[in-house]
């Protein structure tokens, strides 16, 4: 058995019982059965009842009704949450409408809003502006924006005058359709009612129409929304510019991107913006060009971060251009981002293109120089090490990094790789060297499944020395079969 599948088969977690933890204190209950009392009569105008119920509403409460409104009770529950969304001394959070939504099934059912408004004209009810905004951004939460639409449709019925927020949550939610036609349609109509578009609606319609891969209609929009006045910040320029990247030309992109260069101020294109525009070159496979983007940051006072540096490093390798990812490093280690996090890159693309004896020599360089290197790096770099068959160098190296206190970075089942390695290899000192390191729980548990392997006795034996050497496992007096041997660990 190969010791990355023997790995496999090794739990390393022990969950504690989970003890089973009430959602509702009693006295929520309690409240909310002077809700339901109400809601249980059905009631044409039962918001009037509701507001006499001598009761605090609290999150508890209102979740507590809905759940219980889930069964026969939909509608009324529907109406006891839009009911309670407009009490001065309540406010919905994101979490609540993404309860209502569960307990009613608004996604399975969304007709149930329409029903609700349908029940407040006939009875006659009292309806605000208020209570719309509730309704939709449960369609929000909910995403069905046909009915959201339909919702929005129904205001003047009620003598009631969408707002442009109104407009914008039925927008977006089409927008995240990819109904873009229909997106476009409503921000006509805010201003045939005598409204506005504001920042958000041109935002969302750009945002959509990139998304779409409708980079000429978001080009267009932008135009637009520079000609209305609106002061644009890097967040906006940014949007459109990663969709001039993803389905325009890089030119196009170096253009827009001199643009917000000249913009300046809060249009200035930051960190996130030069590295999307590098990915852009990197994906086409001019990564030499990407490099030019490099130089024109440190011009500008923008710093590289960590992504900026692996996009080139793993552009570059796919291009071949291996000395110049060296360069690369060597150039903005230190200067915005970290030796480690740089050297880091260099090694996992290095084993990712088979050049793995130039990788190692890279890795222990950075642990004679101090840099840290991060998880990634030395995650692959130990399992690589250990594939090899030299798992005593691969302990050496996770005992080196431990010294600069960095392990917790690394993936979990290095530790079972290294452990197990060590015991097929008959590394005892080292084996419980590394074994007193973790939890005794975890150490027990990988000591455990060893000896439970019917076909390696000698990893048995090796076990048992190990247990008796750490503080892991209570010392063994005896070894007579692997049942034994688990009893006597337990």
């Amino acid at each position: 058995m190969s010791i990355a599948s023997l790995c496999r088969s090794i739990s390393l977690a022990n969950y504690p019982k989970q003890t089973k933890a009430f959602t509702f204190r009693f006295s929520s209950a309690s409240t909310a059965d002077k809700f339901l009392s109400v809601l249980e009569k059905k009631q044409s105008n039962v918001e009037k009842t509701l507001a006499l119920v001598d009761a605090k509403l609290d999150p508890n409460c209102v979740c507590e009704v809905l759940k219980r409104c889930s069964s026969g009770l939909s509608q009324m529950g529907l109406r006891f949450f839009i009911w309670a969304g407009l009490q001065s001394n309540y406010r919905y959070s994101s979490f609540t409408y993404s309860k209502v939504c569960e307990f009613l099934k608004i996604k399975q059912n969304p007709c149930l809003v329409l029903d609700v408004l349908e029940a407040y004209k006939v009875n006659k009810c009292l309806v605000n502006v208020k209570m719309f905004k509730v309704v939709l951004n449960l369609c929000k939460e909910a995403r069905i924006a046909n009915e959201a639409l339909l919702v929005l449709k129904k205001m003047p019925e009620f003598n009631l005058r969408p707002d442009t927020t109104a407009y914008n949550l039925v927008i977006r939610l089409f927008c995240d359709k990819g109904d873009m036609d229909m997106a476009a349609k409503l921000m006509k109509e805010i201003g045939l009612i005598d409204l506005y578009p504001d920042m958000i609606t041109y935002f969302v319609m750009i945002k959509g129409f990139c998304n779409a891969g409708r980079l000429e209609d978001a080009c267009e929009l932008f135009q637009a929304m520079k000609g209305q006045g609106f002061s644009l910040n890097a967040v906006a320029y940014s949007v459109l510019l990663e969709c001039i990247c993803k389905y325009g030309s890089t030119d196009k992109a170096m253009e827009f991107l001199g643009e917000m260069e000249k913009a300046g101020g809060s249009s200035s294109p930051s960190v996130i913006t030069y590295t999307s525009v590098i990915k852009s070159f990197c994906e086409k496979g001019r990564t030499m060009e990407a490099l030019r983007i490099l130089d024109r940051m440190g011009a500008r006072g923008c710093a590289p971060n960590r992504v900026t540096v692996i996009t080139l490093i793993e552009g570059l390798f796919a291009e071949g251009n291996v000395e110049e990812a060296y360069r690369v490093v060597d150039k903005v280690a230190g200067h915005g981002v970290s030796d480690g996090d740089c050297y880091s890159a260099l090694v996992v693309s290095l084993i990712r293109t088979n050049r793995r004896d130039e990788a190692e020599k890279v890795f222990r360089k950075m642990l004679e120089s101090g840099a840290k290197p991060d998880g990634i790096a030395s995650s692959i770099m130990i399992r690589e090490i250990c594939r090899e068959g030299r798992v005593l160098d691969g302990f050496c190296i996770y005992d080196e990094i431990e010294q600069m206190q960095y392990l917790t970075s690394i993936d979990s089942d290095i530790y079972s790789i290294l452990l197990v390695g060590l015991c097929q290899q008959s590394h005892s000192v080292e084996a419980a060297r590394l074994a007193s390191k973790k939890r005794k729980d975890t150490a027990r548990g990988i000591l455990l499944s060893l000896v439970n392997q019917p076909k390696w006795s000698v990893l048995k034996i090796e076990a048992i020395c190990i247990a008796k050497q750490t503080h892991s496992c209570k010392p063994i007096v005896a070894y007579q079969n692997a049942g034994g041997l688990h009893d006597a660990i337990r």
